[in-house]
């Protein structure tokens, strides 16, 4: 699956691994302002705690359980680890109902534990992400518990309250992204109605109240000083709304589909114009950078998925130096069949959006179907993609311009569990697919246990007699520990392809310009320095030819090749094979 070859014959090691011929130029990069910020093209592993490593034999992963696995992300080459919610929670949505801010949920393990996993991650050269749930809380936070008394106490306006309607019923047509029903949800107590964009247990918080913000973020405060890396913002888009809560205007068909959401979902019947994606958020980024800008090297990650147009507008959140400094949208979590075109027309937006930078690639996570079976599972003729597809798109993924974000399990090619095939309906633990199944299948299938060790008990992940989602019977042949004793597995080309990302210039601090292509092969080349990176994708099952422009003047040239062999002389005409990838390195002398 992977091939490579260096055109001097006195060079007796990889050409990818070779030291750059400016050495000054590029290792002032860790002085320079942009070059040293290590986020802008960090490759992030994500962990979701529950289904990473039981330690404790409850069928649930741990804290205790991730610091075992350290060494195995660390070989992967990826700078920084982002864990899911680990707070205090009622577990009514995989922590996302959030009880506590400043503590671990035991079911995970104690403040202790994670202090030893930040200990143990640093040690080891990476960095620690964790998500920060900053939209809403769970309906038993002391907060909310206090808001809902009465109309008078101290975080009375913490909430998003309102009256009803002159018929009695919600203020406005605002849908919940989790039930498909009405967003607003009545109150005994205060006789309103209070916001909840997910569930009824996730009450909005009000984001026009500065005490809310000025909480949020001395809680955030906490983490930073305990060593903190950065934070992952959850539903960053969701956090104003419209302050007159005016009705959201029906989806007409020359509105088109939105990004991130299934169309099976009734709120995709509405614009999102009111509810959330307010251009007031912009404003409240500033206090979050400046708490950041604090603590030298850390970052932020904010999500924007669901929205009209995700790359447009997650562009904004970063756009200059007081909002976030990486955000991740839903350019590649498309359900279409992968093209070169397609391709070509989300680099073409994501460089008009995010001309500064700050964009974050994701093509799976808890929320999305796995990359196994992202772009239909079908190229475009509805053939499945073969094994030699997902290699290519390792090989793609590192090259593109930005930061990177793999989710556990997505360098073995897990592919997703299905319903009901896999996880029984009564075993389903999201509370959106346990609400709009079987017209959505919910997210259960990218949340099952990694499948470490193929000859143990629940395939290594845990002792228990039972799990919190089972594991698929296909997940068997996908272990970590049979995929490390096979050259050709795909966590073996992961592994090669970060490894070799970070060891050119080009990809780490380079510049993007597209090349010429068709529409199987997609093209572009990255320079940095002396270095000239020109990348060439196959995304066709079909053998492509491409013509290549041989340099002038003294130069260096070395191929790394996915999928297929590489040649020893650099041709006129490359001949790919499907699913190939092929890198042709120049470099000046």
């Amino acid at each position: 699956m992977f091939s490579e070859h260096e055109t001097d014959d006195e060079m007796d090691i990889r050409w990818w691994r070779l030291p750059v011929i400016n050495r000054p130029q590029w290792s002032a990069k860790g002085s320079h302002l942009r070059l040293g910020e290590w986020w802008r093209h960090a490759v992030i592993y994500q962990i979701f705690p529950q289904s990473f490593q039981d330690t404790s034999g409850n069928g649930v992963g741990d804290l205790t359980g991730i610091v075992r696995r350290l060494d195995y992300i660390r070989s992967l080459g990826v700078e920084a680890i982002w864990l899911n919610p680990i707070f205090p929670s009622t577990h009514e949505d995989a922590g996302y109902d959030v009880l506590k801010h400043t503590d671990v949920d035991p079911m995970f393990g104690d403040l202790e534990d994670f202090k030893r996993l930040l200990a143990v991650a640093h040690d080891l050269g990476m960095k620690v992400i964790i998500d920060q749930v900053w939209n809403h809380t769970s309906s038993a936070h002391p907060w909310f518990v206090e808001s809902r008394s009465n109309r008078h106490n101290a975080k009375a306006d913490w909430y998003v309250w309102a009256d009803p309607n002159p018929n009695g019923g919600p203020p406005n047509n605002w849908i919940s992204a989790f039930s498909g029903r009405s967003a607003w949800c009545w109150d005994d107590s205060r006789e309103q109605y209070y916001l909840a964009n997910f569930m009824p247990s996730q009450p909005d918080l009000n984001w026009h109240n500065e005490a809310v913000i000025n909480a949020q973020l001395h809680k955030a405060r906490t983490w930073l000083e305990m060593g903190v890396d950065g934070f992952r913002i959850d539903a960053v888009n969701f956090f104003v709304h419209d302050p007159a809560l005016r009705d959201n205007p029906p989806r007409q068909p020359r509105h088109g589909e939105p990004d991130g959401i299934d169309m099976g979902n009734p709120m995709a019947s509405q614009l999102f114009t009111n509810s959330f994606c307010r251009d007031e958020t912009l404003a409240k980024l500033p206090r979050i950078r400046a708490l950041m800008d604090e603590f030298p090297n850390t970052v932020t990650l904010g999500e924007v998925t669901l929205c009209e147009d995700s790359i447009e507008l997650s562009g904004r959140y970063v756009t200059g130096d007081d909002r976030l400094h990486l955000v991740y949208n839903s350019a590649l979590l498309q359900e279409a069949p992968l093209t070169a075109d397609m391709l070509r027309q989300i680099m073409e937006k994501t460089l008009a959006a995010f001309p500064d930078g700050g964009q974050c690639w994701m093509v799976g996570n808890h929320d999305y179907q796995r990359l196994s079976s992202r772009w239909t599972g079908a190229d475009a003729n509805g053939e499945p993609y073969p094994p030699s597809f997902y290699h290519m798109v390792a090989a793609l993924l590192v090259a593109l311009p930005g930061a990177l974000s793999l989710f556990q399990g997505d360098e073995l090619g897990l592919p997703l569990a299905e319903i009901p095939e896999d996880i029984p309906p009564d075993a389903m633990q999201d509370p959106y697919g346990r609400n709009l199944y079987p017209k959505v299948p919910g997210r259960d299938g990218s949340r099952t246990p990694m499948p470490w060790a193929r000859d143990q008990v629940n395939l290594g992940f845990s002792a228990a007699e039972k799990l919190w989602l089972p594991i698929p019977k296909r997940h068997h042949r996908y272990t970590v520990e049979e995929q490390n004793g096979t050259p050709q597995s795909l966590l073996n080309t992961w592994r090669r392809m970060l490894q070799w990302r970070a060891a050119q210039p080009a990809l780490v601090a380079g510049e993007y310009e597209p090349l010429a292509g068709n529409q199987a092969l997609f093209v572009f080349q990255r320079r940095y320095a002396e270095q000239r990176l020109i990348c060439i994708f196959n995304i066709s099952p079909r053998e492509q030819t491409y013509s290549v422009e041989h340099p002038t003047g003294p130069h260096r040239v070395g191929w790394l090749s996915v999928n297929q062999e590489a040649p020893e002389r650099l041709p006129e005409r490359i001949c790919m094979v499907p699913w190939g990838a092929v890198f042709i390195s120049v470099i000046e002398a």
